[in-house]
Order: C-alpha cells, then structure tokens, then sequence
C-alpha cells in the first residue's frame, strides 16, 4: 500500500461532504468552501491540547497591557507553536449553537493570531459563510467536517500532506481551466527537483545551510518536496525555504498547506 492509499478514505469522507453544496454552488466553486474548513479543521486539531492553557496565558499577558506582537511572540516561543487561536470557540463548541454560527465562527477565525490570520484571509471564507448561512447549508456542512477527525495522533504531518494535495487536486480539476494554476502533479515536481539538484551533492552534506527560493511558488509542490528530498539524503540538514505568490488563493493554500505540516516558510504575497 503506497504512503497516499493509507489517507485516501478520509480525503474520500471530505470529498462527498462536498455534495452538500450542490445548488448554491456549481462543482467548479465547491474549494472555496471545502478547503478552508478542511484546513480550519486541521488547526483546531493541532491546538486542542494547548488552546485552553494558551486562552489562560493570553488573557495574562493582556492584563499586563502587553502589545499583541508581543504576546504572539511570548505565547509562540512558551509553548512551542507557530500559531494559535484566542476565540472562546472550537469547533466542538461552535456545533453547540447552531442557530449562532455564522457569527461565532467569524469570530473564531478573527481569534488566530497574524501568521494563521494572514493567510486564511485570503481564502475570503466570510464570504462564504454568509452564502452557505442563507442558503442554509452552513450547519449540515460544517457538522460533517467537524466530524473529520485531523488530529496528528490519528493523522501525521506527511499523512494531512498527502490529503491535503489530493484535495486541492480534485477539487481544481473540476475547473478545467485553472487545473494548471494551483497544482503542479507530484510525479513532475520530483523529476524537477532531481533534476535541479544533479551535481550538487553538497546539499546533502551535514550541517549545510540550504536557502530555497520559488518567486511563482503557487501552492508550494516544489519547495515542500525540495525540503523533503534534501532530508531524506541528511536530516540534520539545514532548510530554509522562501516563496512568492501572486494569486491570493494559491497563497492561501500554499501557506496552509505549510502549517498543516507545520514546516517553516517565508512567503510573500505580491500583488
């Protein structure tokens, strides 16, 4: 059984989730609401044994009129995240009041701190929220995608990749004519980076510094699996990868898809 064949049951359950939307969304438009909830859901999972000890910190260091950066760089370094979330709400909780839910899922997602904020903000998900809340289809969906269950003890890092890529896969080749803007298929990025990496063995030394640069990174195929290729050779190897994006929705995802991994990346939305 390949690494994806494990994790393809459950990009399968997102998948038919996805026909919950069919009248206020034709096919083609169905990732602009399954793939923000599918990555909203992944990073509830990843802080739900740090949320209420991060809440109790916060509400601390606000008292002591701490600024927000520096709390976000107090709260990151004590407990070891990238990101981490200051709503009263998690998913369990929003599914507690349905007939609320739009807004206080608004309000959850206001609660991420910067980096996570700044890239689920250019999915524009508030849109969404307020077409599915009218067309009455916000609880139905968002109850079955709270059911997912994505945390890294049930789902590895590498096991949400491979889902994840699978996902942004299927759902763009529904729009035949973006398929090629968003996603880059795995089989071609390895032969590019093989490729790009013949005769520089050096990388593979250990304790080298390698610095990774995609200016057109689009969702990030080529950086992760440059990453991954260099620490297979040495994993005490040094990776610093570095992208620039212009499509707001490819950033989105590109940077997503990083924290899902929770893999370091500098990434730049350029406009």
């Amino acid at each position: 059984m390949t690494d994806f064949n494990r994790y393809k049951k459950q990009s399968d359950d997102i998948w038919e989730i996805a026909n919950l939307l069919r009248g206020p969304y034709r096919p083609p438009q169905y990732r602009r609401v399954m793939i923000p909830l599918t990555v909203l859901r992944r990073l509830d999972c990843v802080l739900e044994e740090s949320k209420q000890d991060v809440l109790k910190e916060y509400k601390k260091l606000k008292a002591q009129d701490k600024s927000e950066e520096q709390i976000e760089k107090i709260l990151t370094h004590k407990f070891k995240i990238n990101f981490y979330n200051t709503s009263e709400f998690t998913f369990k909780k929003l599914l507690g009041e349905p007939n609320g839910l739009a807004k206080n899922l608004n309000n959850y997602i206001a609660g991420f701190s910067s980096r996570a904020r700044n890239i689920l903000e250019k999915f524009k998900f508030e849109e969404e929220i307020d077409k599915l809340e009218e067309a009455n289809r916000l609880f139905d969906i968002f109850k079955k995608i709270a059911a997912q269950d994505l945390h890294p003890n049930k789902l590895d890092n590498m096991g949400m990749g491979y889902l994840f890529e699978d996902l942004v896969r299927r759902f763009n080749e529904q729009a035949n004519e973006e398929a090629g803007d968003h996603f880059t298929p795995r089989e071609v990025i390895k032969l590019m980076v093989n490729v790009l990496f013949s005769g520089e063995e050096q990388i593979y030394k250990a304790g080298k510094l390698t610095k990774i640069y995609d200016p057109a990174c689009g969702t990030g195929g080529i950086l992760s699996v440059s990453e991954s290729t260099i620490l297979e050779q040495n994993d005490k190897a040094e990776v610093r990868l570095y992208g620039q994006e212009y499509n707001p929705e490819s950033y989105a995802i590109c940077g997503s898809d990083f924290m899902i991994k929770v893999l370091n990346l500098t990434l730049l939305n350029c406009p």
